[in-house]
């Protein structure tokens, strides 16, 4: 890759537009000295069948790219390949012939993708006279009206003389100079529009480059078929390049990738960073020549970016007067393809081979079930990129993290209205409804069960449960998130295997006189006192409980409880042996018991370290 490369800025493309053999490719070639027509055929034919690409550099010193894309009615497919991506025009009327029905359609197309701006050239005026080239303007003004190049300014040029093309340059210049900045932060995406190998150098995919740079050495990917690869090298128009900047034509070198693996239509980005969808919705909007409904019977093909998808269309919302009026729809796609909010696509009838609609994605990722699908993607057809994530969370009770840029295009440091918590950005008013659904059933639990400390975590995640399945989520791991969330709350406190409202304490105050009773039975009954079975028969569970965690009982084993007297007997007993130790025998019959109550206690012991054993002795510790 020879020439020093130029430098790292954004630069523009524009394409070009309008019927067959109006002049476009010979108008191009007469501004840039390069020929945009490829192949052989092309030139014997006199007609573009496929995109020619082009560039130059303007008065002002900018560089623009040009898309040269065939005027034929049999080649709308290629030309709206090469339109997709850039939003500036170029539209080609010549002055003998005037407006023609590819005029029409491609005027049609670029309306529909929403062209940022345009210039009109009006090729071929050597050869008619004042009268008739004032009479072709006028009548393209009025073809004009109402579309995306209203603006547009009309410029008389001759090709073939070179009258006018200072003229036309200027334009162009201008419409550069007034347009938006191209979006540089966000995700690179590439429509693949042309596919070839290079002998010694492997594969290299061309398209328009959107979003964000591509630097070479980065690991790239391709949708849909997820092949990943490594850019190599880069060039655009002839200039090596160590970074590519959007908006740009752009020759990607992949390393290790089969030229095979690649075709028109596939989708070029950071490894990672896309995600191909089967279905989408949006808002679709027919031509304006249509002349009849929509229906959704039909075979549809859709265009996006250089790609092409066999299309089903479901609408939404309900008919409504105008049958051109814009609809709502939810769009299923013949192969997966990576879209972007906000993308553009133009529908086309298979059938009558004829451009019906344009349309705008608006969710690249809708719910199984649409449910209220209009409220939903009218927020979103109001909104700009930066209040999507927030529509997002408005929408989902959580998102993972690195979902958040695959649906939105953006990685946010903050969500209006959601707090992130682990791997998930989560609604704020949905953890409020889970606090508040939590603390109902925890308030409820502590009046009717004063004495237990707390409900156990499984009780409280089946609390949390309906809040989720309420919104169309059954993530066990999102229930944790919110278990946290909620223990984290002031109003909660979180104590091992239990939670509790901040403002229980176990109730002794009334149930002092059972408590009393269950220590008596225990008191009376030592040094062989009932189990804890007999003791929940005669006293109940709450109670017994209560008891043993409060420290009135001592448990020692599965089934025995002690008071604290007697315990400290026991460790006595033990300390009394000294440094000869005691054997079970010998602390059984010191204390009046059985073996049955001797070894769990003696266990109790060892495993708080108040004896060590060794073989059939115990020894008290120092701690003792």
């Amino acid at each position: 890759m020879s020439e020093a490369a130029p430098p790292e800025r954004p630069l523009h493309v524009v394409a070009t537009a309008g019927h067959v053999d109006h002049g476009k490719s010979s108008l191009i070639q007469r501004l840039t000295g390069i020929d945009p027509d490829r192949f052989e055929e092309e030139k014997r034919r006199g007609l573009t069948i496929d995109l020619g690409f082009a560039w130059l550099t303007l008065p002002s010193g900018r560089e623009v790219g040009f898309v040269d894309v065939p005027g034929h009615e049999r080649f709308v497919r290629n030309m709206l390949a090469g339109v997709g991506p850039v939003r500036l025009v170029l539209f080609v009327v010549a002055a003998d012939e005037g407006w023609k029905p590819q005029s029409e359609e491609h005027l049609q197309i670029v309306d529909v993708l929403g062209a940022h701006a345009g210039v009109v050239a009006l090729t071929k005026a050597d050869l008619v006279d004042e009268t008739t080239l004032a009479a072709t303007r006028d009548e393209i003004a009025r073809r004009l009206a109402g579309t995306a190049l209203v603006d547009a300014r009309i410029v008389a040029c001759s090709s073939a003389t070179g009258a006018g093309l200072d003229a036309l340059l200027r334009e162009l210049d201008r419409i550069v100079a007034d347009a938006h900045a191209p979006e540089t932060g966000g995700r690179p995406r590439l429509f693949v529009d042309r596919v070839f190998p290079v002998k010694g150098a492997g594969t290299v995919v061309t398209g328009t480059l959107t979003g964000g740079p591509l630097r070479v050495g980065d690991e790239a990917q391709l949708w849909p078929s997820g092949v990943r690869s490594r850019i190599r090298g880069l060039q655009t128009h002839k200039h090596a390049l160590d970074v590519a900047m959007p908006v740009s034509r752009v020759a990607v070198n992949l390393a290790g990738t089969e030229r095979a693996a690649v075709e028109r239509g596939d989708v070029l980005g950071r490894s990672s960073e896309w995600r191909a969808t089967g279905t989408f919705e949006g808002v679709l909007t027919p031509v304006r020549t249509l002349g009849r409904r929509l229906s959704p019977r039909g075979a549809f093909k859709m265009h996006a970016g250089s790609a092409e998808r066999d299309v089903r269309i479901r609408f939404l919302d309900d008919e409504p007067d105008d049958p051109v009026a814009a609809r709502l729809v939810r769009v299923r796609l013949s192969a997966p393809l990576a879209l972007d909010v906000f993308d553009r696509f133009v529908v086309r009838d298979a059938g009558r081979r004829e451009t019906v609609a344009g349309g705008r994605v608006l969710d690249v990722a809708p719910p199984a079930r649409p449910g209220d699908a209009v409220a939903r993607l009218r927020s979103r057809e109001r909104a700009d990129r930066a209040e999507l994530p927030a529509l997002l969370l408005g929408e989902r009770p959580a998102v993972r993290l690195d979902e958040i840029p695959l649906l939105t295009g953006m990685s946010p440091a903050s969500i209006e209205g959601a707090t992130r918590r682990g791997a998930w950005w989560i609604a704020d008013d949905v953890v409020a409804e889970a606090v508040a659904l939590v603390g109902s059933g925890l308030a409820s639990f502590h009046a009717a069960q004063p004495l237990e400390p707390g409900r156990g975590l499984a009780a409280v995640r089946a609390m949390i449960a309906p809040v989720l399945r309420r919104r169309g989520i059954g993530d066990d791991d999102l229930v944790d998130v919110l278990l946290d969330a909620i223990a984290s709350d002031a109003a909660f406190v979180r104590d091992g295997s239990m939670l509790r409202l901040a403002t229980h304490t176990p109730e002794l105050t009334g149930r002092r006189d059972d408590l009393d009773a269950v220590v008596r039975a225990v008191a009376d009954a030592e040094p062989l006192p009932p189990s804890v079975r007999d003791l929940v028969a005669a006293h109940g569970r709450e109670v017994v409980d209560a008891a043993i965690r409060t420290g009135l009982l001592v448990r020692a084993g599965s089934d025995l409880v002690f008071t604290p007297p007697f315990v400290e007997r026991a460790v006595a007993v033990v300390r009394t042996a000294g440094a000869d130790g005691i054997t079970v025998s010998r602390f059984r019959e010191e204390l009046g018991t059985s073996r049955r109550y001797a070894v769990p206690l003696l266990e109790h012991f060892d495993q708080r370290g108040v004896t060590i054993r060794r073989g059939d002795l115990r020894f008290a510790t120092r701690a003792t």
